[in-house]
Order: C-alpha cells, then structure tokens, then sequence
C-alpha cells in the first residue's frame, strides 16, 4: 500500500495536467468554452421543467430544482464513466511510448468530469437561490453523497476503462444501460410512484445507487435530512466499486498493450 500512495505522489503533478487538458480538450472548438458548463444544465432544466411540469408539477415542490439536481448528478455519472471507459485506448499512443501508471488516465477522466460537475452545482446554487429555498445544516450533509458519487464513478470507470480494451462494444452497452440507469433513477418524475407501488418495480429505486445519491443530495438541498439507508448503500457500493475497479483493473493492465 505504502508503494501504491508513493507512486501516485511521484505521479500527482501528471495527473493535474491530464485533467486540465481533458477540460481544455472538452470545450476547444466551443466559442463560449468552459461557460458551456453552467448553461448545458440550466437550458436543460427549463426544457425539462416545461415538459413534464403539466404531468409532475404539483406532485413535486420546487420541481425545477428537483430536476435539476437529478440531471446534474446524473451527467456527471454518465460523463465521467463513459471519459474512462476510453481513457486506456485514446491514450494509447502515449503507453507506448512513455511510462506512466495506466490507472492515471481513466482517474484523470473521473476527476476531470468530477471538477466540471462541481462547477455546474453553481447554477444549482444560483436557482436555489431564485427560488427561495433557505439553506439548513443538513447542506452540510450534501458531501456524503457526493463523496459516493465520486467513488462509484471511478470505481465502474476503471471496470469498463478494462473491458473496453479487450471488447470494443463495450462503449454501445455501456449506452444501452445507461440510458435504462437514467429512467430508473427519478430524476424527472416522483420516485415515491415506483417506491409506493408494492411490487417489483419499487427495487428497480431502491436498488439503484444512483437514485440513493440522488436523493440524499436533494433531501440536503430541500432542508431534510439524509436517508440513513440511502448512505450506507450509496457509500458502500462506492467504495466496492472503487475496490473490484482497482483490482480489476490492476490484474489486467500489463496486457493492455497486445490489445490497444
């Protein structure tokens, strides 16, 4: 372990630079640029918001802000693993030449995904803010799911950054199965529909650790406090994730390059 904490200092400076090119990479042929960050979530909230408020309005306070929240956190999972997922072979040039530890790229994507989000939650503040709704102490409880978000991220980011080099459709089901993560996440409809239902369909809520993050992060914004079954869930598939990813990842990688 202490070998492992030794290599990622000796190797922390590279990591900054990666991230900071993955971000000037991201929005280089942008006229607005990095600006992009905050209006991508906000145009698509007030789309959101005109969609379906005729259908969900009056069932969820503060919907904008609600779904905002779901779409940010959401894109940020969605983003981040899908950088990693190809971060192994876009930077395979770069192995080939040049030793660096392989897990540096797909955590660079995460963190690079991670910062970009962070900065969005500033439209999230600037909304909130517009529509009256007063900060509490359990705003402080927003770190915990953030902290899973992350760890979950980065976890599944090294599990496909690995499959993909050896699959190369990886990407396509990876697509397929976010876009089924997304629908059962409530990110714009009542999650107490499914929940409160009684039969198969509340699991596909209660067993998605997307939606546990999701919720606790609106639960602090709405002045609630954190849902103990939610953390312990959220948290732990995060670190499991982050844990089967590293040694998945770390078995594998010295065959990376009879396949990039």
């Amino acid at each position: 372990m202490s070998q492992v904490v030794e290599n990622f200092k000796k190797y922390r400076y590279l990591l900054l630079e990666l991230v900071k090119k993955d971000i000037k990479l991201k929005y280089r042929n942008s006229v607005l640029g990095i600006l992009w960050t905050l209006l991508e979530p906000l145009l698509t909230m007030i789309v959101l918001t005109v969609v379906f408020s005729t259908l969900f309005d009056r069932a969820i306070e503060h919907f904008p802000v609600y779904v905002l929240i779901g779409r940010l956190m959401y894109n940020y999972f969605s983003g981040g693993t899908r950088s990693a997922l190809k971060a192994v072979r876009n930077n395979s040039a770069m192995m080939r030449k040049v030793y660096v530890p392989k897990y540096i790229y797909p955590l660079a994507s995460s963190l690079s995904s991670f910062v970009i989000f962070l900065i969005s939650l500033l439209v999230l503040a600037a909304v909130t803010a517009v529509m009256k709704i007063q900060p509490t102490h359990y705003l402080l409880g927003a770190i915990v799911p953030l902290i899973a978000l992350f760890l979950m991220t980065t976890g599944v980011g090294l599990i496909l950054a690995t499959l993909d080099v050896f699959f190369r459709d990886t990407e396509y089901l990876w697509g397929v199965i976010l876009m089924i993560i997304m629908y059962v996440s409530a990110i714009f409809y009542p999650a107490d529909r499914l929940l409160m239902s009684g039969d198969w369909k509340q699991w596909l809520i209660k067993l998605n650790p997307l939606y546990a993050v999701i919720a606790n992060f609106r639960n602090a914004v709405f002045g609630q406090p954190l849902d103990p079954f939610f953390v312990w869930f959220s948290l732990g598939f995060g670190v499991s994730a982050l844990i089967i990813g590293v040694l998945v990842f770390y078995r594998k990688q010295d065959k990376f390059i009879l396949h990039i």
